[in-house]
């Protein structure tokens, strides 16, 4: 990585960790622990995480190694510690993790608690981790594949890497409909440069620099890095009744998340994007 790059990386960790500390500061949604009756059966309220009926998680966690990344707050971490796991919660905003702190003082809870970013992992042992999970965060950073290629280091052989992300089209699309009733497609996915600031929104992050990855950047960056996926789904946020412009509408029209069940492959071969099954042909 060459010195500008570099620069440019490192300015926008250095803000949006400011701005994740603000967030957590101000007792955003998304910067709220885990509420009480979480506790009560955290590995029930975690639930199975898939579309089809297939549970992505193993039925107890157990004494299993789990990588909560990018995941500061007082609710991945503390809640998978809770139901068994041996877990270590990783983030770049330590007001975030200072949730995560709390949580375990009051609860009696043990927790690995590192600040870093998601991107830079070097602080782990290569095949540490039997399951990694990776809540929304992709968007914070402007090269995904090297997140992902951090997450297969560090993920064992046949380990489940669970992630979510925010979808490039939502990302590209107005967030209020125009006069004529209809959602607009309004940025580019190719460009490289955070979108632009926006006020308060469920489905941005106020004060946080934020990029646009292509289906091609998350779902092949996943497969190249050395893992296959078995199985997408996009959660349903939709209301039937809801109101022109709000959240629940919007998401019949735009899903605003993709949830990615990934295993790791052996010998660091990946999909089809690493070029292991052989050449693909299309029939129309």
């Amino acid at each position: 990585m060459n010195g500008e790059a570099r620069a440019s990386r490192d300015a926008v960790l250095a803000h949006n960790a400011r701005a994740w500390d603000a967030l957590a500061a101000a007792g955003a949604a998304l910067a709220r622990p885990a509420v009480d009756e979480a506790f009560t059966d955290p590995r029930g309220w975690l639930g199975g995480g898939g579309s089809t009926g297939r549970p992505w998680l193993p039925g107890r966690l157990d004494g299993l190694r789990v990588l909560c990344l990018a995941a500061g707050g007082g609710k991945h971490g503390p809640l998978y510690a809770a139901a068994g796991a041996k877990v270590t919660v990783v983030d770049l905003s330590a007001a975030m993790l200072d949730l995560d702190r709390q949580v375990t003082r009051e609860r009696k809870i043990d927790l690995e608690i590192l600040q870093g970013s998601m991107d830079d992992l070097s602080m782990l042992a290569a095949g540490s981790f039997d399951v990694v999970i990776h809540p929304v965060s992709t968007c914070y950073v402007s090269d995904v594949g090297r997140v992902f290629r951090e997450v297969a280091r560090v993920t064992k052989t046949g380990g489940v890497y669970v992630s979510q992300h925010k979808s490039p089209t939502s990302l590209q699309t107005s967030l209020e409909p125009n006069a004529a009733g209809r959602y607009e497609l309004i940025h580019s996915q190719r460009g490289g440069e955070p979108l632009p600031p926006v006020g308060y929104s469920r489905l941005r992050e106020p004060g946080t620099h934020e990029f646009v990855h292509s289906w091609s950047a998350l779902l092949g960056g996943i497969c190249a890095a050395g893992f296959f996926i078995e199985d997408v789904c996009e959660p349903d946020h939709t209301r039937p009744d809801a109101a022109a412009g709000s959240w629940g509408h919007r998401a019949a029209f735009l899903p605003p998340y993709i949830r990615v069940f990934a295993r790791r492959a052996p010998g660091g071969k990946g999909g089809t994007a690493g070029g292991s099954a052989g050449a693909i042909v299309l029939v129309e």
